[in-house]
């Protein structure tokens, strides 16, 4: 498989970038093991004009100085203390646009990724929601301003999705973004099962 070109994420209509991200195949190599599976689930955050974004109004810190870079480059932050985030930096360099990887179907490494997990068999909960499948994949911190093309951690092409297959909805959790937690910036695969609720 062909890993996704520096153009595609400097591309910088983010909602385009997070639909066209769904089916494409997102891969981690931690400790030696090989995980990954199909992405199913994305939100996109528009930079400085989306308060629901952490580069709002241009905020620039330690935490968010990764997501000012060309787009192509992860951004890993650590949400409630707890669950570690996984987000991909989009357009060009200086504008902070990212698309937040929520779900994906595995398909690489199960065992792995179900002793990660602590689960004893495969249900959608593995990964489904961005929490689980960083998780799953053994995503944290040392994964965080990595480009994507890296030795640990990769998209590649793979299947590409049309509107009728792709569910369009709000974004879950950003009720303080106010008007901006009503965009249209979730995208899911219509009717796969490793997607976070709600999933009509």
């Amino acid at each position: 498989m062909t890993r996704l070109s520096s153009d595609f994420y400097q591309n910088e209509d983010v909602s385009s970038v997070a639909k066209q991200l769904l089916g494409k195949l997102l891969f981690t190599y931690v400790d030696g093991e090989l995980t990954g599976g199909v992405i199913t689930e994305t939100e996109a955050y528009d930079g400085v004009v989306d308060k629901a974004c952490h580069a709002f109004g241009g905020r620039n810190t330690n935490r968010t100085a990764t997501m000012y870079l060309a787009g192509g480059v992860t951004y890993v932050y650590l949400c409630y203390g707890i669950h570690h985030l996984l987000n991909v930096v989009s357009g060009k360099e200086g504008n902070p646009q990212a698309v937040l990887i929520r779900a994906i179907e595995p398909k690489v490494g199960i065992e792995t990724m179900l002793l990660r997990r602590k689960m004893e068999k495969l249900a959608p909960r593995i990964t489904a929601g961005p929490g689980a499948l960083s998780q799953a994949l053994g995503i944290d911190k040392q994964l965080n301003a990595k480009h994507l093309s890296a030795n640990e951690i990769w998209i590649e092409e793979d299947l590409n999705y049309k509107a009728p297959e792709i569910v369009t909805t709000t974004r879950i959790g950003v009720a303080y973004a106010q008007e901006h937690a009503l965009w249209p910036f979730r995208f899911y695969i219509k009717g796969n099962k490793f997607v976070s609720k709600p999933n009509s």
